[in-house]
């Protein structure tokens, strides 16, 4: 495992080594690179690809400082600051949910560094999510106290193992104060970020997911839209194998262009 000492504390990431433009993952809310990626990575759809698993600060392997915003914008700052670090000419980057709008506002902070995003089923507007809602509504103490084991409970019992497993061992005060975030959502929002991007866009939705008219539209702005079969919203949980076949193909398009 590879670490960034960023200014706020340590970011710690797989590297996977490989050929051609890197990957880099970045995970959900209440989830980690370290736990969500791992399966897709090493599919043999993407062998030979380098890819790079983030932990957001409050996640994962990565530092937990009690001081740091984790909004959207703060999480996009310091990704953007590993950009930096690596001195890559430029990478791919996958966000998932929350980690849509933090790849968002970090390409918009380093576009010449993404050479293409792609986004599954990312936040693009205020209000959030059914998650993320009803964890904002709790006050940070209540979620520290009692909320996150709940939930952590609950995603368990419905079925999500591994959303459970990384939940619980999260930042309860990053997770409460990035779902507040997603809630009140970004300035621009990171719809307009993402219209306003000049690299390739591509949006992935769960099959299970639809309809999803808020994602599916984009297509008429010029981003790409794609339906994995076999998966909901935790598509890396659903269907590894079939998400890294679609953004194995998806990549191979610009090897054919």
């Amino acid at each position: 495992m590879q670490v960034f000492h960023s200014q706020h504390g340590a970011l710690r990431y797989h590297d996977l080594p490989g050929r051609g433009v890197p990957l880099l993952f970045i995970h959900g809310l209440g989830c980690a690179g370290s736990s969500d990626f791992p399966r897709v990575a090493a599919d043999p759809a993407l062998a030979g690809q380098r890819c790079l698993l983030l932990d957001l600060l409050g996640a994962g392997f990565s530092d937990r400082p009690d001081d740091f915003a984790y909004t959207i914008a703060a999480h996009a700052a310091t990704v953007a600051d590993l950009l930096d670090h690596l001195d890559l000419p430029q990478l791919h980057m996958v966000g998932h949910s929350m980690g849509g709008a933090v790849a968002i506002a970090a390409s918009s902070l380093r576009p010449d560094k993404v050479a293409r995003l792609l986004l599954l089923e990312p936040n693009l507007d205020a209000g959030g999510g059914v998650f993320s809602r009803a964890l904002a509504a709790m006050s940070e103490d209540a979620f520290i106290q009692r909320g996150q084991r709940r939930l952590a409970r609950l995603a368990s019992c419905e079925g999500s193992p591994l959303w459970a497993g990384s939940l619980a061992a999260s930042h309860a005060p990053a997770v409460h104060r990035a779902a507040v975030s997603l809630v009140q959502g970004g300035e621009p929002s990171w719809r307009s970020q993402l219209l306003a991007l000049g690299m390739p866009r591509d949006v992935v939705v769960g099959e299970r997911s639809l309809p999803q008219p808020a994602l599916t539209r984009l297509a008429q702005d010029g981003v790409s839209v794609h339906v994995l079969a076999d998966a909901g919203h935790a598509m890396s949980e659903d269907n590894p194998a079939g998400l890294a076949a679609l953004l194995a193909a998806i990549l191979e398009q610009d090897h054919v262009a």
